[in-house]
């Protein structure tokens, strides 16, 4: 039985990483934390999990850690991760860290979009892009993953085949984004957030957002040319889920037909279980992925064959966050890749 701590709990992700975990069947949760002023049954922060295990959470203790757990996920905020990551891997644990902090390769690149100093190159350099889709040899061997975000999940898996097939135009893609508020972190109360989300949809961050340059990193190292994107994305006044519509130029063929393309797709993805494919005509809606940790993908091919649409779907704290961690761990540990989230 593989023993699993969780450094940061309290959080929207530490709860749904809970509620995979509980029943997953080669796990048991030893170790819990978050930030509180005394230790805590986690049943007192989130009353579900009363008997689940009812674990003590508290405060984040290396010795202790060490001691209690095989594996780690660290659902912290971006820039925290960098303190606690070399301590577990120094003690020979594996970790699977849910923030940004270790995504982007480019330290310089990730110091301008995070403002913040990134203090741990040396583990940088070692982190394996958790993305199972792309990279499930290299999560195998792993012990440090850095886990994807939540708009370059469903947007890099909406284009790896079109690159991957050199049909995508070196030209900007556009990505039109949407979230549910739980993307934003788990907020108080008296946050002025939710009176700007009541009876509203906006954009914001508009072609700033700081998932562009790990969306940018991946897509083009799949093709070694640099692609650029325009990305946009909006808050939903809904709790969870993402759907992404993409525009994108192709490569003219006269042939080309959207069947074609799909067949593509399909072929692609043919042996991945979280991916699922539409068929012609059709496109995913959120009620589709929600609390599962599918991606699903529909295309259409313009008039002029000479774009393509691509509407993706995912759960952004199951397969956007959590359940791909989960995945990520499956691929990890030897364990069946479904293991959990199925």
């Amino acid at each position: 039985m593989l023993k699993i701590g969780i450094i940061g709990a309290r959080g929207y992700t530490g709860e749904e990483l809970l509620s995979i975990l509980v029943n997953h069947k080669g796990v048991k949760i030893t170790y819990l934390t978050a930030r509180v002023d005394t230790p805590v049954p986690i049943s007192k922060i989130c009353p579900k999990f009363k008997g689940k295990p009812d674990l003590v959470c508290r405060n984040f203790n290396k010795g202790e850690a060490l001691k209690s757990a095989d594996l780690f996920f660290l659902a912290l905020p971006h820039t925290a991760s960098q303190s606690v990551v070399p301590l577990l891997l120094a003690g020979g644990k594996k970790v699977i860290d849910l923030s940004a902090d270790y995504r982007i390769k480019d330290y310089k690149l990730y110091e301008k979009w995070y403002k913040a100093k990134h203090q741990d190159k040396k583990n940088l350099k070692i982190s394996v892009y958790g993305l199972p889709e792309l990279y499930s040899a290299k999560i195998k061997n792993a012990d440090f993953i850095a886990n994807p975000g939540c708009y370059p999940t469903a947007a890099i898996l909406s284009l790896a085949p079109l690159i991957k097939a050199n049909l995508l135009k070196p030209r900007k893609v556009i990505i039109d984004a949407k979230s549910g508020y739980s993307g934003a972190g788990r907020k108080q109360a008296n946050d002025p957030f939710w009176q700007e989300l009541k009876d509203n949809f906006k954009a914001y961050k508009v072609d700033k957002h700081q998932h562009s340059p790990e969306i940018e990193q991946e897509l083009s190292r799949i093709t070694n040319k640099q692609i650029a994107i325009i990305f946009v994305p909006h808050l939903l006044p809904i709790e969870r889920g993402i759907l992404e519509t993409i525009y994108a130029q192709v490569s003219q063929n006269s042939k080309f037909k959207s069947q074609k393309l799909i067949s593509l797709y399909k072929k692609f993805y043919k042996d991945k279980p979280f991916v699922r494919i539409k068929n012609e005509g059709e496109f995913p809606q959120l009620k589709d992925v929600r609390n599962t940790n599918f991606c699903d993908i529909g295309l259409k091919l313009s008039e002029d064959k000479k774009s393509v649409v691509i509407v993706s779907a995912i759960d952004n704290l199951v397969k956007g966050a959590c359940g791909q961690a989960v995945q990520n761990m499956n691929l990890m540990c030897g364990f069946k890749e479904t293991e959990g989230l199925l």
